[in-house]
């Protein structure tokens, strides 16, 4: 008979005070790195945004090391599955943080902040271009865009209303391929800035609340507004409130995290 092996899971709903709000998370903890395909149909069945893998990290460079796999395919950054990597790991743990090792993003950061969490990522600027076939697909004209050549593309619009009106031809943004993610902002009402943020490449057509959005929107934003600190709602169906910190070339994004399930996941 061939013995079954578990690992810990978190079912982890970040940038959010209450379940079934924020961005769900899957978090997994490895005694070893699984074969990619494996994590990659884990990731598949577990239909989240994003599914986080954490590995002890044997070279002492961080306390973890961290992947992240999307239904579609493996990740440059998610910042939302690092704050609820960091949630489940000093819930169970303890500590006031934890540092994660991670292939393309760097050394990233969790740690408690009071009743929150505050998320260390890279700031991303993005510099003024032109694309005319996705404000097409958008279906709506924006003030102007921005982007970066490792697929962060920001699209600004002259209120809230017109971001919360967009219905984009998501069919058409995934035919653009993995790499591209999508950001639409502009000023809020209740917050500084509201935003929606579309990656349909890597199946995840609207994302409910994206960490990696809001490093860019850090950078965008900042300036604009005359100072380092804004709140950000970003007005997906779930909805997520963040507030935003640049110092330096870091964003800091704070928020809470709920855990909806704590168990066991049984590896293929």
């Amino acid at each position: 008979m061939t013995q079954t092996r578990t690992v810990p899971y978190w079912h982890v709903d970040a940038f959010a005070a209450r379940a079934f709000a924020g961005n769900q998370a899957a978090v997994i903890e490895l005694a070893e790195w699984l074969p990619d395909d494996v994590m990659q149909q884990i990731a598949a069945e577990n239909m989240f945004a994003e599914t986080a893998f954490v590995l002890r990290d044997a070279s002492e460079a961080a306390d973890w090391e961290l992947r992240w796999f999307a239904p579609g395919g493996e990740v440059q950054l998610c910042g939302h599955a690092t704050l609820a990597s960091g949630h489940a790991l000093l819930g169970r743990d303890g500590g006031s943080g934890v540092t994660f090792r991670t292939r393309r993003a760097g050394l990233l950061e969790v740690r408690r902040d009071g009743t929150v969490y505050a998320l260390g990522l890279p700031a991303i600027p993005v510099e003024p271009a032109e694309w005319p076939e996705v404000v097409a697909l958008l279906g709506a004209e924006p003030q102007g865009v921005w982007r970066r050549a490792d697929g962060y593309n920001l699209f600004l619009f002259a209120d809230e209303a017109a971001v919360r009106a967009l219905a984009p031809d998501m069919a058409g943004l995934a035919r653009l391929g993995p790499d591209h993610q999508f950001i639409c902002t502009a000023p809020g009402t209740a917050t500084d800035v509201v935003s929606r943020v579309f990656v349909p490449g890597v199946g995840v057509p609207e994302d409910p609340v994206t960490g990696s959005a809001h490093a860019v929107l850090a950078a965008f934003w900042a300036p604009r507004l005359g100072r380092d600190s804004f709140t950000a709602h970003q007005a997906s169906a779930r909805g997520g409130d963040v507030t935003c910190r640049l110092d330096g070339d870091r964003a800091w994004l704070g928020g809470p995290c709920v855990t909806v399930v704590e168990g066991q996941f049984t590896l293929p």
